[in-house]
């Protein structure tokens, strides 16, 4: 068993996999921080008409199938779709796109419930003290870090285990969109349930040394408050 398991750290086509893996689920839930956490702060603190429709439209967001994102993304990016000018389905780039509508959803969905459980005069007590809009955004992320890090969490969690989206847009093609979770499938389709159980297990502890990382830098944060 030793021998096997240094056959398979010692091979190129798994470093690859993983670092694959890592690239495309890092940059969507970057992404994702990016345009989650404006919404979800515009979610939060915003009162226009059609908010509540927004954020039962997130809600809803948070608990899609990624099988039906998949499927939805890949009719887009398909060569008679709207964008498949762009040649692009089956490239890492398609499971950028559909891991990030995996994770917006998420991402927003929480940082909008931490920042609602502030205290709300806290934002006019902020204005009244002569902070500038953009100064009490910043100052409210900063009161609410500890349960935004916990949305990061889940946003990376949503996407670093998801099979079914990258699986129907990237096609699962060695050296080009294979990532841990397809290969795990294809191993266990082979019959080779020992690669299959490596493999997932490093995927375990890739999840779980960076979910480590976030959770200390969470509960320091959260010792100093």
């Amino acid at each position: 068993m030793t021998t096997f398991f240094q056959s398979v750290l010692s091979n190129q086509d798994f470093w690859e996999i993983t670092l694959l893996s890592m690239k495309v689920s890092g940059i969507a839930t970057f992404i994702s921080v990016l345009i989650g956490l404006p919404f979800g702060t515009l979610l939060a603190l915003g009162k226009f008409p059609g908010r509540s429709l927004f954020l039962s439209m997130i809600n809803t967001g948070m608990a899609l199938p990624p099988v039906v994102v998949g499927l939805a993304v890949a009719m887009v990016l398909w060569r008679s779709g709207p964008l498949g000018d762009l040649h692009i389905i089956y490239t890492p780039m398609a499971i950028i796109i559909a891991q990030l509508v995996i994770a917006t959803p998420v991402v927003t969905g929480l940082a909008a419930a931490s920042l609602q459980q502030l205290e709300p005069r806290l934002q006019f007590q902020l204005l009244a003290l002569g902070a500038s809009i953009p100064q009490m955004i910043i100052t409210l992320w900063w009161e609410a870090r500890l349960p935004l890090l916990a949305a990061l969490m889940a946003g990376f969690g949503s996407v670093i285990s998801e099979v079914g989206a990258s699986m129907m847009v990237g096609g699962n093609i060695q050296g080009q969109t294979r990532v841990l979770t397809t290969a795990i499938v294809l191993e266990t389709n082979k019959g080779e349930f020992g690669q299959a159980m490596i493999l997932g297990t490093f995927l375990l502890l890739i999840t779980l040394m960076i979910n480590f990382a976030l959770t200390w830098i969470q509960q320091r944060g959260a010792k100093q408050r």
